[in-house]
């Protein structure tokens, strides 16, 4: 996996360009104290200290001697996003910030590494070496190393093409992070899931040349508030014997999205030795086809004794979490997140960056959505509506797992999630797209934790810190 870039982030350098970051409002006032030359350059070349945007000042003798970064409002924690790409190979130090939010040296950090990911696992040719910045002043390292590190293992799973990560990839990276941080772990493979009863899982999965599994890790005191993570783990979906078309199976490698982005959580919270029981289920598998895939019509039981019909094999997702969440309800966690790359229907109403949040608790609702606001990752709540559970309603059977309405595909999706949930428990459904389809301060094209940083920043408030 590729390393974390947090070796753009360095702990000194006396040689370290300055960066003046100025929000617009503010940058008059800032101007009229430099230097005659910098408010001449700056003029000449029509600097407006917009979100984003720099100016490199050259010293006396024709090196760089600064540069003005242009903050906008002063409330895009992106606008160091781009800089390790966009500024000339060296070293830099962030020397001040006008007019910029509370936390922006953290942010300043942050943007700055995860803009500097990329993914040339198959690259030939040697990548571009990155400017680099001095750790600034105030930030929360730990905090950045922990979300640069997850993100990066979470956007790395989600690139990888299915060839190289179909269900015993994802188990070996699951394995990995488990003996990083000393986490116990067990998988249960193939035909013993049906021994195990987790038919729907071992349903899926079977057709593929990769037997199927569900990996299950835990790590903390025993004693300690359980919080369990459930990620949807298929490793590629073709769709089924309802197979999708060429378009839309092009970006099938990042349907264990969920999955990534779970194991990602997990590193943040094991890193930060928050005082919880964690617990991690990942349904792992390929949606194939082969001649023992299961079809249209068919009728499977579940891990829960709840029968479900088949009214589409490309809605898989949902099957092989019933069976995750039946078994994590069994312990009656305090909390407990499913993350899934699980409908289109969400991205026709919400587009990539948005993910659509699923959650019948008022304040765990209004938990979660502040702490995507502190930590700048954007989810948007979607009602658990019950009158629509009659659209998954069956004639043979007591769910389908598609129904026959074309419409609220992302409710119907999460009602039905809902039906494997234990009663009363504190329980969060994310359907997220998992990916940038193209490049952004901070955020390049690929694979993307989305919801990770607002999740970890709830279980982080609601179960505090050693």
């Amino acid at each position: 996996m590729t390393a974390p870039p947090l070796n753009l982030l360095v702990d000194t350098s006396a040689a370290a360009v300055p960066i003046h970051a100025v929000a617009s409002e503010r940058y008059d006032a800032w101007l009229a104290d430099q230097p005659a030359r910098t408010k001449a350059w700056l003029a000449s070349v029509g600097f407006k200290a917009e979100a984003g945007s720099t100016a490199i000042i050259a010293g006396e003798d024709g090196g760089l001697s600064a540069v003005v970064l242009g903050l906008g409002r002063g409330d895009d924690p992106w606008v160091t996003g781009n800089l390790g790409k966009s500024l000339p190979k060296g070293v830099y130090r962030l020397a001040g910030a006008v007019g910029a939010f509370a936390d922006f040296p953290t942010w300043t950090a942050l943007a700055w590494a995860l803009g500097g990911y990329s993914f040339a696992r198959y690259k030939s040719e040697s990548q571009p070496q990155r400017a680099a910045l001095v750790w600034p002043d105030g930030c929360d390292r730990a905090a950045v190393e922990q979300a640069v590190t997850a993100s990066t293992l979470t956007r790395d799973l989600i690139n990888t093409p299915a060839a190289d990560l179909l269900p015993d990839g994802l188990e070996q990276a699951a394995r990995d992070l488990a003996a990083q941080h000393g986490a116990a772990i067990t998988v249960i493979t193939g035909e013993a899931l049906l021994a195990q009863n987790y038919p729907m899982i071992h349903a899926v999965g079977r057709a593929s040349s990769v037997a199927p599994r569900l990996i299950d890790f835990t790590w903390g005191a025993a004693s300690a508030p359980k919080v369990t993570l459930v990620g949807k783990g298929v490793c590629f979906d073709s769709g089924g014997l309802d197979l999708k078309s060429a378009s839309g199976m092009a970006l099938m490698k990042k349907d264990m999205g969920g999955a990534a982005t779970v194991l990602g959580l997990a590193h943040m919270i094991m890193a930060a030795k928050l005082p919880v029981r964690l617990r991690v289920l990942v349904p792992a598998v390929e949606n194939a086809v082969a001649g023992n895939s299961f079809r249209p019509g068919d009728v499977l039981k579940t891990r829960k004794g709840i029968t479900v019909e088949i009214g589409n094999t490309d809605a898989e997702g949902r099957l092989v979490l019933a069976d995750a969440l039946t078994e994590a309800s069994s312990e009656n966690p305090a909390l407990l997140i499913d993350i899934a790359t699980l409908t289109g229907a969400c991205r026709t109403a919400l587009g990539p960056d948005l993910p659509g949040l699923f959650v019948d608790d008022e304040t765990l609702a209004a938990d979660v959505l502040a702490a995507a606001r502190v930590a700048y990752d954007p989810l948007w709540r979607l009602p658990l509506y019950q009158p629509y559970r009659k659209m998954i309603d069956s004639k043979v059977a007591d769910l389908n797992n598609a129904g026959d309405s074309p419409f609220a595909g992302a409710v119907t999706a999460g009602l039905f999630l809902k039906e494997f949930v234990g009663a009363d428990l504190k329980w969060i459904h994310i359907d997220s797209y998992a990916w940038n389809p193209s490049d952004r301060p901070g955020r390049p094209a690929g694979g993307e934790a989305l919801s990770q940083r607002a999740l970890f920043g709830l279980i982080k408030a609601r179960f505090g810190a050693r």
